[in-house]
């Protein structure tokens, strides 16, 4: 069984569905994440659990035993460049069975790979990839199932949410009224499931402070940047800078 799961590090990253999938003991699983998460935390709950047999991912990450188990030869993996990544997803779930990118040619990304030229230039045919399950998490949906996201959350959810073959997500907020069709990023014909987000404390892999007494930038500070979150209530008017991540 194939699962595509949204996130990026544990930022944006469906908490509640990987638990339960975790509980459901199902085992032999291919994953198809941006990376899987850290111990303990995420998709790293999975490879404790030893139910992920293949890993398509873009990077190892802060997760030591996923690193581990790849070096040992428990693990299969297949790196694949993070937009390589992205547009497989995407073509998978807009029925594109394939496209040549010239990204990887030349390295071990195209090895078994067909490999044509295009205007004196080399590319790698690479599979669009749908899932049989795909995993989201967003910030807020309504009854009919169309979704928005909260900044860098966003991510790799609006991709996976199209590749499934059944979509599940998770949202932070389920809104009463319609949404309005302008903010929608995910159209509800592609969700199958819909579930409300438990509340729960979002983890970051690494948090970085400046040392205390130092100067501040020229550029405002953004919100916690002596280590604390935002407010409750203040987190729109703090949104992550676009080079970040977490969320």
């Amino acid at each position: 069984m194939t699962i595509a799961v949204g996130g990026f590090g544990l930022c944006g990253i469906p908490a509640d569905l990987i638990e339960a999938v975790r509980d459901s003991g199902v085992r032999g699983l291919t994953v198809v994440s941006n990376n899987m998460g850290v111990d303990g935390k995420g998709l790293g709950l999975l490879l404790e659990s030893d139910q992920v047999d293949k890993v398509l991912s873009s990077y190892v990450g802060e997760n030591k035993l996923f690193a581990q188990r790849y070096l040992d030869g428990d693990l299969e993996v297949e790196f694949v460049p993070q937009g390589t990544l992205a547009e497989r997803l995407r073509a998978g779930g807009a029925g594109i069975p394939a496209f040549y990118t010239a990204t990887g040619v030349g390295t071990p990304v195209a090895e078994g790979k067909p490999v044509e030229e295009f205007d004196g230039r080399r590319y790698v045919l690479e599979r669009g990839i749908v899932a049989d399950l795909a995993l989201v998490h967003a910030h807020r949906a309504d009854a009919y199932g169309n979704l928005t996201y909260r900044f860098t959350a966003r991510n790799f959810n609006p991709l996976v949410a199209t590749a499934g073959r059944v979509t599940v997500v998770e949202a932070e907020i389920l809104a009463d009224e319609p949404l309005d069709p302008d903010v929608v990023v995910t159209p509800g014909i592609f969700v199958d499931r819909l579930v409300p987000a438990r509340p729960r404390v979002k983890d970051i892999e690494q948090r970085t402070v400046r040392a205390r007494g130092a100067a501040p930038r020229a550029a405002a500070p953004a919100a916690g940047g002596d280590g604390a979150g935002p407010s409750t209530g203040a987190e729109a008017a703090a949104p992550v800078p676009a080079a970040g991540k977490e969320s």
